[in-house]
């Protein structure tokens, strides 16, 4: 788990059958959340899922909550691990890149990572999944804003203000996106990224 948040977990998992157990139980519920949604999803359907008692599940989770909770923060830990490597491999010289590899990532992992593109990074559950004194999409920009550094020269006070506004701003525009076509309207996708791109030059400089 994430430091950015209390982890939603009764107990961590010490042996290496109980974590795959946990994780087990992650996948049936992004599983789960794509067949019959967030709402009809329960602790006795994942259980069932994933091979295990309901009270094996309980052991590790209060409620189906918590379940979906920590799926969404093994989610961002694997997105900022992805937008990491992929920085680090290709060092971009211009924040336009920065731009092109978060979303590209982001993108990819709502047409291919199950139950993502039901609960995104959790507002369909909670505003706050994340973390209870901060909405979903702040975790987000905080998260960025520390790795971007190191890779945009600009004034450090311009930079989370702005991360934030695009984050928000690409959020709304990349749901419009999937509503109209599942893997992403191109058209829509592009002009995101343009926008995004128009704003940060206004806010950062070309």
């Amino acid at each position: 788990m994430s430091d950015t948040q209390a982890t939603p977990l009764r107990r961590q998992p010490v042996q290496r059958r109980s974590a795959r157990r946990v994780e087990q139980m992650l996948d049936a519920s992004a599983e789960l959340i794509d067949e019959v949604g967030y709402e009809s999803l329960t602790t006795t359907l994942i259980a069932k899922r994933a091979g295990v008692a309901v009270g094996s599940l309980y052991q590790f989770f209060p409620d189906k909550r918590a379940v979906v909770q920590a799926l969404t923060q093994r989610n961002l830990d694997r997105f900022m691990a992805a937008v990491s490597e992929r920085l680090a491999r290709e060092d971009p010289h211009h924040w336009w890149d920065v731009v092109d590899s978060i979303l590209d990532i982001y993108l990819e992992m709502h047409r291919s990572v199950p139950g993502f593109s039901k609960v995104h990074f959790g507002d369909v559950v909670d505003r706050q999944l994340l973390d209870d004194s901060r909405d979903n999409n702040k975790v987000i920009a905080d998260a960025l804003t520390d790795l971007v550094r190191k890779y945009i020269e600009t004034p450090g006070e311009k930079l989370p203000l702005a991360i934030t506004v695009a984050i928000e701003v690409a959020d709304a525009l990349l749901k419009l996106a999937f509503h109209r076509d599942p893997d992403g309207d191109p058209e829509i996708v592009e002009e995101t990224k343009q926008l995004i791109k128009g704003y940060l030059a206004g806010r950062l400089g070309e």
